[in-house]
């Protein structure tokens, strides 16, 4: 089954998305926003294309350029 997150702006809409889902006996779990990031890194991830390879020089000189 496909998940979906959502990120509250206020105490208030978590407490009552919390409560909503909680009524509606759908499992929730809560994630900081470093697990976030990490989320969405790993979706990133599987969207690149690893066919293409790139130069260890090409991105030594991207690294110190940022």
């Amino acid at each position: 089954m496909k998940s979906i997150v959502i990120t509250p702006k206020t105490r208030t809409e978590l407490d009552l998305l919390s409560a909503l889902l909680k009524k509606l006996n759908i499992e929730a779990a809560y994630i900081n926003p470093e697990e976030k990031e990490d989320l969405g890194l790993k979706i990133l991830m599987r969207q690149s294309d690893r066919k293409k390879i790139v130069p260890k020089s090409k991105v030594i000189r991207k690294l110190k350029s940022a």
